[in-house]
């Protein structure tokens, strides 16, 4: 199993909170101005997803359309950097380059999303010229995509399972021998999940042993009810993802769980 990263350190006893996509109650997710909002609430820990354009720029965005969240219409591989400059989210804010936003928020962590085989390449070289291992979480629904930025970086960053290595913890966390789930488990520092998975509850209290056992953190997305946080973070969870920050922020706040307003 990998040691701990210093991605994952905060104050003893205090969960990891993370921004889903930053902070917007107006719909602006993935914008710079939904992780400043983010920032300025306190949040140390910012989500984000990456797609590459058709001539190698990545950007922070959770969509391979622009249809659902801005003005414009197409495919993000198929379109370039100059066109998508003029893209507005809403109409009001432009697509973030990942390399601004690791520039504007020097000191913040973020949990980054592989969404295509084009960002592989591209997630990888932002990280190297930021020099920004010791703050990114590289996570993705595949395995392969995620393994893939991991073996191109010449230091080592954190990392989150994909699906299928978090199905067989799963299902076979608890049967199978513990030398061999560090073998599967060898490059994962985190297991992050939704609480439920149709009518399957993911996250339980044996879920929870095993994952602590092995040293993993367990991080449930995207929890945005203050009843459901309480619980969770009752449980043992070690992470919360929201899109409430402000509610979080609150939450966490009267537990003795944030940091001070100054």
């Amino acid at each position: 199993m990998t040691q701990r990263h210093p991605f994952f350190d905060r104050p003893a006893g205090w969960p990891i909170a993370l921004a889903h996509r930053g902070f917007s109650l107006d719909g602006l997710e993935n914008s710079a101005a939904a992780f400043r909002a983010a920032v300025e609430l306190g949040f140390t820990h910012l989500e984000t997803d990456v797609h590459t354009t058709a001539d190698g720029v990545i950007l922070a965005f959770h969509d391979d359309t622009l249809d659902r969240l801005t003005d414009r219409t197409g495919r993000i591989a198929e379109l370039s950097s100059a066109e998508l400059a003029e893209v507005r989210i809403r109409g009001r804010a432009p697509i973030p380059r990942l390399d601004d936003l690791l520039d504007e928020f020097p000191n913040a962590r973020f949990n980054i999303d592989v969404k295509t085989v084009q960002s592989i390449q591209t997630l990888a070289d932002a990280i190297e010229r930021h020099g920004a291992h010791h703050r990114v979480l590289v996570t993705s629904f595949s395995d392969r995509r995620r393994r893939a930025v991991l073996r191109l970086l010449s230091r080592p960053v954190a990392s989150s399972a994909g699906i299928v290595i978090t199905v067989v913890f799963k299902v076979f966390g608890a049967i199978l021998p513990g030398t061999l789930l560090r073998r599967i488990l060898h490059d994962v520092h985190a297991l992050q999940v939704p609480e439920r998975y149709g009518v399957v509850r993911v996250v339980t209290p044996r879920f929870l042993r095993r994952a602590h056992g092995l040293g993993l953190e367990v991080h449930v997305w995207t929890v945005n009810d203050p009843a459901r946080m309480i619980r969770l973070l009752d449980l043992g969870v070690d992470g919360l993802v929201t899109d409430r920050a402000d509610l979080l922020a609150s939450l966490l706040r009267e537990r003795g769980q944030w940091p001070p307003r100054d």
